[in-house]
């Protein structure tokens, strides 16, 4: 029986966040909003809750019922849920003067509680809330204090929580049970970079108080997917549209595995892929074996997209092409009568941060994505999501244990629109080669150039891209003549997940050789320019 631990999502940018560190520590999660915890669920061994954008006093603050869980399982209250678990129990949660933001220290913890196992002393934390608690409930102890916070991390010990009651009289616990779980709360954010020993504090949470056994691998994983899907699958037939990218290869090699020949795969050109890239990732995905069917549909794409320079109808026209064209060659295979076996399934690289940006807890949309929800009706397919469960770098880690090539593993997240979302004004397949030529002199200097620390410019950064300003021309002069050509704008970021991204500080040498390389080679570039936007306020893409 797989253990899980519940985190109940308050609407915390960091989330998702709180969800990696746990899964870093070998011990499967889920996130769930705050008012969806599974009951009479026995893999559930601890519950965390993370922060939120609400203050507790805001009426439209989201609220659990604690005794759904509290004294059951171990709890960790993180920031908003912290503030939550005072309030709620009887303490007290004021405003404060300003913002306590940013770095701190714990001047004083207690040693020989198991939360704060292994810390050292004055160590860093990260705070972030506008409001402070400033008085605990009742059989709650102080256990952590930095010099502004005092009521920095607390806990109830088990045995003390049969006392505790809701500011509305009702009991929290119903037994005075000796087997009652402790309640631990922390005014700092874990999860994130800066507090230092987060890592720390959150093994001893998950591992040392709820028990995890840390049997979540990417080994098992595989080895319990494989055999899910085997089930799942029966003698049935498989379609995968893949792209190219890590979700969509990741999850055709781990089908593969499961069915082999039954898995269909079909890779879509809308003449838009990085240069040279169609035949590349066909070359790639035929030496894994993989069943592909290549279309290039270019010439049905750039005609739609002809004339067309409003970012959002350019995404919709491109968007809704891809289904054409992928659905007109899907039901070729489901209409074949060369197998005895059905076509009853499509398969999508979909992984869970998709299907957590999608909705927020408010079910309003955050962020569409395009392999998630659901089908399109006339394709008449059920879903097959191998990878739903995954977040990108636990992705990266099951292409490893399948024995994938490096290259194919490590590429850099494109987006789905490919390069017409990366030009700037109307799409043409002239603009599309200079962008092609341009983005590929750059992709292939940040992977040849090795840094000081032995590792290449490509694997450092999260994402990398050319951007041509079709839309404006510069000046310039090449051979004694005057030229009147378009700038490109280099853009690289670092990043863990893409929801919050820094500008990529490249060697200046470097930089100088790519853009003199790009000048002289890229018929109609005469210009290069380096974005240095952090993500926000910017986004990764400039379209």
């Amino acid at each position: 029986m797989q253990q899980k631990i519940i985190i109940l999502d308050f609407g915390s940018q960091t989330t998702q966040l709180i969800g990696r560190r746990v899964r870093e520590l070998d011990t499967f999660c889920e996130i769930l909003p705050y008012n969806k915890f599974p009951k009479d669920d026995p893999t559930v061994i601890g519950v965390i809750l993370s922060g939120s954008p609400y203050s507790v006093h805001d009426p439209e603050a989201f609220k659990v019922d604690l005794s759904q869980f509290v004294g059951r399982i171990p709890v960790l209250g993180i920031c908003y849920g912290a503030q939550f678990i005072s309030h709620t129990l009887g303490g007290r949660v004021e405003k404060t003067d300003s913002r306590e933001y940013g770095r701190a220290n714990l001047t004083s913890f207690d040693v020989s509680n198991p939360l704060f196992s292994g810390f050292e002393q004055n160590s860093q934390v990260w705070m972030s809330h506008g409001d402070t608690i400033t008085e605990i409930p009742d059989g709650f102890e102080v256990i952590g204090s930095t010099k502004d916070v005092k009521n920095a991390a607390f806990w109830c010990p088990g045995e003390k929580l049969a006392s505790c009651q809701s500011v509305s009289g009702s009991q929290i616990v119903n037994s005075k049970s000796s087997n009652s779980k402790s309640i631990w709360a922390v005014q700092f954010h874990p999860e994130v970079f800066h507090t230092l020993q987060g890592k720390t504090l959150l093994k001893n949470f998950v591992v040392d108080i709820c028990g995890s056994r840390q049997e979540w691998s990417a080994a098992s994983f595989v080895d319990t997917t494989v055999a899910e899907l085997k089930e799942q699958l029966g003698d049935d037939r498989v379609i995968l549209g893949l792209s190219g990218g890590v979700d969509s290869s990741v999850a055709a090699v781990l089908l593969n595995r499961a069915i082999g020949s039954r898995l269909t795969c079909i890779f879509v050109d809308h003449g838009m892929l990085r240069k040279n890239e169609f035949q590349q990732v066909m070359d790639d995905y035929r030496g894994l074996g993989l069943n592909v069917i290549g279309v290039d549909a270019s010439e049905k794409f750039f005609a739609d997209l002809a004339g067309v320079t409003d970012p959002e109808q350019k995404r919709k026209i491109i968007g809704r092409d891809f289904v054409e064209v992928f659905n007109a060659e899907a039901q070729k295979i489901v209409n074949s009568k060369s197998s005895n076996s059905k076509c009853r399934w499509l398969a999508q690289g979909t992984i869970y941060p998709d299907r957590i940006e999608s909705l927020n807890i408010t079910g309003k949309v955050i962020k569409s994505h395009h392999n998630v929800g659901g089908l399109p009706k006339e394709m008449n397919l059920q879903l097959c999501e191998p990878l739903k469960w995954l977040f990108k770098d636990e992705v990266r880690r099951v292409g490893r244990q399948l024995k994938m090539p490096e290259h194919l593993i490590t590429r850099h997240p494109f987006p789905g629109p490919g390069l017409a979302v990366r030009i700037l004004g109307d799409i043409t397949p002239e603009k599309v080669r200079i962008l092609q030529d341009a983005d590929d002199i750059y992709i292939r200097g940040l992977r040849e150039y090795v840094d000081t620390d032995g590792v290449t410019l490509y694997d450092k950064i999260w994402q990398a891209g050319a951007i041509l300003l079709s839309t404006v021309r510069s000046v310039g002069v090449m051979g004694d003549e005057r030229t009147y050509e378009h700038p490109v704008a280099l853009r690289a970021v670092t990043s863990t997940d893409a929801m919050t991204a820094d500008w990529a500080h490249l060697p200046y040498d470097f930089m100088a050789k790519v853009s003199n390389e790009i000048i002289n080679k890229v018929r109609g570039v005469n210009r290069v320019c380096y974005d240095i936007s952090s993500k926000p306020p910017a986004t990764i893409e400039w379209e």
